[in-house]
């Protein structure tokens, strides 16, 4: 029984509390940092159906999938079927003959019976007793050491993570997550769209696709735009990079554009760069009229 409740509550308290940090995140507005918005609605709503689920929990009774629904008691077992009980057993006023002579075969094999069933009423109440213990397997021991670990675990990082402020990803990560080729973040629309010039909207992510599939670079010579990122290094100049989230944290990737400028920043400093889009040499970059450094805003990623 104690078993079962310390699982239960280790159980439930995890889940309970990744639950409310989930809520906590979002009430606080920093649910951002770790998700995408767009699946902030489906994260919230499944925080709520943890949390009623948790509380609903303690209202299921303890080891009712082990309650058999019946009582053993104490009463007397059945006399078994096809024994005949001698006459000596069935009327109380006959007369007892003291030699074993006279003693019928039925009435031997009664007795035996008797006696076999109350050892056999004797074994089934051991094996019955809510205090008889046995003794648990080496696969057991692992499972019950298993989900201890992982319970304490899952308590620990939420937490941690209610507790410390959230941090944003570094220019380290970033760095270590660049693979030599520059990442789709859009498709064909995005770069029809730059041609048109409804670029009002467009981050470092929706750039960085036009800069990697752009077939005429020469119609975005002149462009003029203004973006926020942090400084990564970068030949002639320096990247301007953020870290685009498609999911979550856990698969960001960072999107970059060559900024051609004269001062660079130290590694990892926040910048809003404004400038003009060139076409060197059938290669785009960014040629900075300004590089103003900023604080980290409020919302360091891109979705």
């Amino acid at each position: 029984m104690r078993d079962t409740v310390w699982f239960r509550m280790l159980g439930v308290g995890a889940v309970a509390s990744i639950a409310a940090l989930t809520l906590a995140l979002a009430l606080t507005d920093r649910l951002s940092l770790y998700i995408n918005p767009e699946s902030s609605w489906f994260a919230v709503s499944m925080a709520v159906l943890a949390l009623v689920g948790a509380v609903l929990s303690f209202l299921l009774p303890l080891g009712a999938a082990e309650d058999h629904g019946h009582d053993h008691g104490d009463a007397p077992a059945p006399a078994a079927p096809g024994i005949r009980r001698s006459s000596a057993d069935s009327d109380p006023s006959a007369t007892f003959d003291p030699n074993p002579a006279h003693i019928s075969e039925s009435a031997a094999d009664a007795a035996g019976s008797r006696r076999s069933q109350r050892e056999h009423a004797h074994s089934r109440t051991e094996d019955h007793d809510p205090h008889h213990h046995a003794p648990r397997s080496p696969r057991q021991l692992v499972g019950t050491a298993a989900t201890i670990a992982g319970g304490v675990l899952a308590l620990g990082v939420a937490g941690t993570m209610l507790v410390v402020p959230p941090a944003t990803l570094s220019a380290e990560l970033a760095a270590s997550r660049t693979t030599g080729a520059a990442p789709l973040f859009q498709g064909s629309d995005t770069v029809a769209l730059a041609i048109t010039g409804d670029t009002a909207s467009f981050g470092i992510g929706d750039w960085a696709s036009v800069f990697a599939t752009a077939t005429d670079p020469e119609l975005f010579d002149g462009t003029e735009i203004s973006l926020t990122g942090f400084v990564a290094p970068g030949k002639g100049g320096f990247d301007l990079t953020r870290l685009i989230i498609t999911h979550c944290v856990i698969d960001a990737q960072p999107a970059s554009l060559p900024i051609a400028a004269d001062d660079v920043p130290s590694n990892g400093q926040w910048v809003t760069v404004t400038g003009t889009i060139r076409d060197v040499n059938g290669q785009l970059e960014v040629k900075a009229a300004s590089v103003k450094p900023i604080a980290q805003p409020k919302d360091p990623y891109e979705f």
